[in-house]
């Protein structure tokens, strides 16, 4: 399985940026795909998350904000991400959770650099 990532950038507090990611390969039918984010210094988080069955999971801080989309016959997931802050900040990561009969495998995107400036 790989994951191509696209989108990122520099901007203004309280403007927008898309980041997308496109999935191929040998993906399970039960997936989970989703966006992370590291700043220097902390720990990698979860950002947002969606299911093969199409349920979303956003951190608190982003949840008004930040909103996560698929396309399942593409494989590919969006995250709009609006009103940025300089918390927001970091390296973002595409991921996607695979549930295959023998136990779920995670996958990894390249990181794409998110900055927000004040």
């Amino acid at each position: 399985v790989q994951l191509q990532a696209s989108g990122g950038g520099l901007v203004q507090a309280g403007g927008s940026l898309r980041l997308s990611c496109a999935a191929s390969g040998n993906i399970a039918k039960i997936n989970v795909m989703g966006w992370y984010r590291q700043a220097p210094g902390k720990q990698r988080e979860l950002v947002a998350s969606v299911t093969s069955g199409g349920s979303t999971n956003y951190l608190d801080s982003v949840k008004g904000r930040f909103t996560i989309s698929r396309d399942f016959a593409k494989n590919t997931v969006d995250l709009q991400m609006n009103s940025l802050k300089p918390e927001d900040t970091g390296v973002y990561y595409c991921n996607l959770g695979s549930y295959y009969m023998k136990g779920v495998k995670d996958y990894w995107g390249q990181g794409t650099q998110v900055t927000v400036s004040s």
